[in-house]
């Protein structure tokens, strides 16, 4: 299933609590998963069930896995992207594009308000990234009225909190 489109998923409780588990130990493994059903929420599986469980919401994009070093190994900023609405329908996608495909982007996201785009980008030090801006105006600098961006430093948190995946199984709206 592409990542583009939002998944399908019937949430069941069993569901709700490997999502709650695997964030608080993305590495834990379906046996020891099993035995953590069983002992703490009384879901009685095998770990094949709970292996299938997983590869399925993966598959359709329930949710997503990526590797991120840690923060003492980059630099990371919030950049964001005021536009020139002169340019805009002519240049738009390939700058967003790039962005988006950058090496740099960790994360990157629509937003209303003046500034529109916005991302998280890692660089190895500061020169990468002034580097980087300088190479951005370079290259589509016709369609930015200007870049903001914002050091992110001391990262006091970097993660998801189990709890917050209990609602998953209640209707969305």
């Amino acid at each position: 299933m592409s990542t583009d489109a939002p998944p399908n998923w019937e949430f069941k409780d069993r569901d709700v609590v490997i999502l709650r588990e695997l964030s608080k130990n993305p590495q834990i493994s379906s046996r020891k998963l099993t035995k953590i059903l069983d002992q703490e929420y009384d879901i009685d599986v095998s770990h094949v069930t709970v292996s299938e469980s997983i590869r399925k919401m993966r598959q359709q994009g329930v949710f997503r896995e990526a590797i991120v070093p840690n923060e003492e190994y980059f630099i990371f900023g919030l950049f964001e992207f005021k536009f020139n609405p002169e340019n805009f329908e002519d240049s738009w996608r390939d700058a967003m594009e790039y962005i988006r495909d950058d090496q740099h982007t960790l994360f990157y996201f629509l937003s209303d308000g003046e500034y529109q785009w916005k991302s998280v980008m890692m660089f190895p030090y500061r020169e990468a990234e002034s580097r980087w801006i300088h190479e951005f105006y370079k290259e589509h600098g016709n369609i930015i009225d200007n870049i903001r961006n914002s050091v992110i430093h001391n990262v006091l948190k970097f993660q998801t909190d189990p709890e917050l995946l209990n609602d998953l199984s209640k209707h969305r709206e």
